[in-house]
């Protein structure tokens, strides 16, 4: 399919592109977040959902402290927390684990710069559907039952470091109408709302209101 063949070439050439021109951020950013805390360079999240549900781990700059996802389910000091992710489609507009440059890196979503890392390798597209968790599809589907045959159409692609919802300003909006805006692109994608996309993407991370 041609779609495909032109999509990887994008894919391939827009990353490698990505790692010339922010070469330098690449070095310098390990160095902040060493300084800033302890733990590793990249994030110790877990697994995600990639194409045809195959799992697959997403690489990211660590913005939160050491072993912060384990800690939110696990330590009772952010019991309230947890609970309000979940309510929140997983997603929390005020979280204290997040570290000082944490901030600065997801504030211009430099966290997500890695991620060419997983394009390179075929596990992403520079352009797709959000890369959910495992659990996060699980209980959310319960929740909003009705978008079951969403989720099943986002599966049919590969994840993208950014997307549709990104780039139209609307990251905060719950998983339901997110699943949905990811399955509209899935079913209407092509080359030029792929670069469409691409295109808006720049201020989307300078104003802080999406991914790269």
């Amino acid at each position: 399919m041609i779609y495909n063949f032109l999509k990887r070439s994008i894919d391939i050439i827009a990353s490698l592109m990505i790692l010339v021109v922010f070469s330098p951020i690449f070095l310098i950013i390990p160095i902040l977040i060493k300084i800033d805390s302890q733990g590793p360079v990249f994030a110790d999240t877990p697994k995600r959902v990639g194409r045809n549900e195959e799992f697959f781990k997403m690489y990211k700059f660590r913005s939160m402290i050491y072993n912060a996802h384990q800690l939110l389910k696990t330590d009772p000091k952010f019991k309230k927390i947890y609970d309000e992710y979940k309510e929140n489609s997983y997603k929390l507009k005020s979280d204290p684990r997040i570290t000082k440059v944490g901030k600065f890196l997801r504030r211009f979503s430099l966290d997500e710069l890695p991620q060419v890392l997983n394009v390179l390798k075929g596990e992403m597209s520079i352009v797709g559907p959000r890369a959910y968790y495992p659990d996060e599809l699980e209980n959310q589907q319960k929740v909003y039952p009705e978008t079951k045959e969403y989720v099943k159409q986002i599966m049919d692609t590969k994840p993208g470091i950014t997307g549709f919802w990104q780039v139209t300003g609307r990251s905060d909006i719950n998983f339901d109408k997110r699943v949905k805006m990811d399955a509209d692109y899935v079913k209407e994608r092509s080359i030029l709302s792929d670069m469409i996309i691409i295109f808006k993407t720049p201020w989307a991370m300078i104003s802080g209101k999406g991914a790269l």
